[in-house]
C-alpha cells in the first residue's frame, strides 16, 4: 500500500516540480519537504506546523488541500499542541430570554402576515423554488460529430496527472490511473496541463489527436481552441492511386 509522502511524492513528480520549487515558494525548508515525503514525520517541529506544511506543499503542487491534510491525520493523527477554542457557556438565564425573544418575534411576523388581505388564499396557493435544481450544463454523453464548441476525450494508457481549464474556469485536476477515460467539452477554449504526456491518448471532436509529449514529459498550458483545432488533429493519409495509360 502506498504511503502518505509516497502518495505526496507521486502527485509532484507527475507534475514535474522539484522540492527546491516548493521550499523557495513556501518558505519551507527542502530538509522538512523531504520529510513530509519519506513519512518522517519525527523530524518536523511539533504545534501546528506539520498540518501548516502539508496544507502548503498540497496547495503549491495543485492538490486537494483539505483532504490532503485530512489524509495527514488520518495517517498520523492530529498534533497534541494545537489548542482547542475555549466553548462560551451561557447562563440559564440567558437561553431563557433568547428563546422568548425568538418566540415573540415569529409570533409578532405571525400576526402581521395574517392580517393582509388575502393571506391564506396566497400562502396556500404559494410554491416555493427549488434550490440548486438547475440543469447540467454539459451533456453526459457528448455527440463529437454534432459538437459546436470542443470536445476532448482522453484515455491514459499510463498513469499521467491532467489540468484541464474550460474557457476559464477549472473543470478537473487529478491524476488518471491506468484505463481511465474522461471526456471535456468547451465553447471555445481547452488549457491543458499533462505530466507523463507520452500516457495519454487523446481525440478531438471525434477524430484521433496528435500525441501531446512524450513519456515522462510535463506539458504545459496547451492552449486549444476551435480556430487551432485543426493543428491538434492527425492528418489522415491519402494513397493516391495512378492510372496506367
Amino acid at each position: 500500500m502506498v504511503s502518505f509522502g509516497e502518495n505526496l511524492r507521486r502527485e509532484r513528480e507527475l507534475r514535474g516540480i522539484e522540492l527546491a520549487e516548493i521550499a523557495a515558494a513556501t518558505k519551507i525548508g527542502v530538509r522538512f519537504l523531504r520529510a513530509i515525503e519519506q513519512d518522517r514525520v519525527d523530524i518536523l517541529p511539533g504545534g501546528v506546523f506539520p498540518r501548516a506544511f502539508v496544507r502548503q506543499y498540497a496547495a503549491f503542487v495543485g492538490l486537494d488541500v483539505e483532504r490532503t491534510v485530512a489524509e495527514f491525520v488520518g495517517a498520523y493523527g492530529s498534533r497534541p499542541s494545537e489548542t482547542p477554542a475555549t466553548p462560551v457557556r451561557r447562563s440559564r438565564a440567558g437561553r431563557s430570554a433568547t428563546a422568548l425573544l425568538a418566540a415573540a418575534g415569529l409570533l409578532g411576523l405571525g400576526l402581521v402576515l395574517a392580517g393582509r388581505p388575502g393571506s391564506r388564499n396566497r400562502s396556500a396557493g404559494m410554491r416555493l423554488p427549488t434550490i440548486g435544481a438547475t440543469s447540467p450544463s454539459r451533456a453526459t454523453t457528448p455527440d463529437p460529430a454534432q459538437a459546436a464548441g470542443i470536445v476532448l476525450q482522453m484515455r491514459a494508457e499510463k498513469e499521467c496527472w491532467v489540468e484541464a481549464h474550460v474557457d476559464g474556469q477549472t473543470f478537473m485536476n487529478r491524476t488518471l490511473v491506468v484505463g481511465e477515460a474522461t471526456t471535456v467539452e468547451a465553447a471555445n477554449e481547452i488549457l491543458l496541463t499533462v505530466g507523463n504526456a507520452g500516457g495519454l491518448v487523446v481525440s478531438l471532436n471525434g477524430q484521433p489527436a496528435l500525441p501531446l509529449g512524450r513519456n515522462g514529459e510535463v506539458r504545459r498550458k496547451v492552449r486549444i481552441t476551435r480556430e487551432n483545432l485543426p493543428t491538434f488533429v492527425q492528418t489522415p493519409v491519402t494513397v493516391a492511386s495512378s492510372r496506367s495509360g
